[in-house]
């Protein structure tokens, strides 16, 4: 059994996956996700709510809701 790297440039990516699929290979290891839209918007919340956890706790300062609405 041969064992390799194999370095895919991100836009290649989804379609290397598609092709490799239609062989009985066996593939392992670690697979990048590329972040989508709406992972990204997932990342958001959950920060926004790990913040809004701290300021309850008392470790995390809150802002005024006019000096959000000002930088707007």
């Amino acid at each position: 059994m041969i064992h390799q790297t194999v370095a895919i440039p991100e836009q290649d990516y989804a379609l290397f996956l598609e092709v490799i699929k239609r062989f009985k290979w066996k593939v392992e290891g670690k697979t990048p996700v590329a972040k989508t839209k709406d992972n990204l918007l997932l990342d958001e919340i959950k920060e926004a709510v790990d913040s809004m956890n701290l300021v309850k706790q008392g470790k995390l300062k809150a802002r005024p809701i006019q000096d959000l609405l000002d930088e707007l």
